[in-house]
């Protein structure tokens, strides 16, 4: 770490003398300066930009005063920027209630990320949900959850196992938000054969405002 500084000077008679004190403070500031240890920069910098982070949490979502859902996840991270948006990078799992507060559907995924002013999140990489009532099972790779309008929608593969075994493939879904009425928008003609990996990590790519104009329609 490189620090410049103004070293007074005070002339005398026959030249110039520097004034070896402050010298002697300023580079022991300068040392004392770089000694901040990895994890310190790290916080601050954290601070700076505006992230907080918790674990092992749980936090609930409710609409006209009733409880519709509750998230647990071991770490979280707001973020408090011109986005503010909450994201889960190590997993997260939800439950959603009915209006008895009853569990009626269950979902899982590897990462999730809420966008605090649209109340929509994005999940990706591994995700399966699983509605108790019939017990249809949907997998696929990339999901939005829609808090306003109680749906969840994607444009991605997906993948839905009836209860007797049947599977049903195709890109795009629509589901409302406890998922008993779900329909694929483009399904693929008979049962088709899905790779195991073909619902795993996958990368982001979705931009936070991809969604926009589907919201707008």
């Amino acid at each position: 770490m490189v620090h410049q500084a103004h070293i007074p000077i005070k002339r005398v008679k026959g030249g110039f003398k520097l004034l070896l004190p402050i010298l002697y403070c300023t580079l022991l500031l300068a040392l004392n300066g770089c000694e901040n240890s990895e994890q310190e920069i790290r916080e601050l910098t954290q601070k700076k930009i505006g992230v907080d982070e918790a674990r092992m949490i749980e936090t609930y979502f409710s609409q006209a005063g009733k409880m519709k859902a509750k998230l647990t996840a071991p770490l979280m991270l707001r973020y408090q920027d011109t986005l503010p948006r909450v994201e889960f990078p190590q997993s997260m799992h939800v439950d959603f209630y009915n209006d008895s507060v009853q569990v009626e559907s269950i979902l899982d995924a590897l990462y999730g990320r809420y966008l605090e002013g649209q109340r929509k999140m994005y999940l990706r990489d591994s995700i399966v949900v699983i509605q108790q009532l019939n017990e249809d099972t949907l997998r696929c790779e990339e999901l939005w959850w829609d808090q306003n309008k109680e749906i969840f929608y994607t444009d991605k593969p997906v993948k839905i196992t009836k209860k007797d075994g049947t599977i049903l493939p195709g890109k795009g879904l629509e589901a409302s938000q406890d998922f008993r009425d779900i329909k694929i928008i483009n399904p693929s003609e008979g049962i088709l054969p899905v790779a195991e990996n073909e619902f795993g990590p996958a990368s982001d790519s979705t931009e936070l405002t991809s969604d926009s104009s589907r919201s707008n329609q």
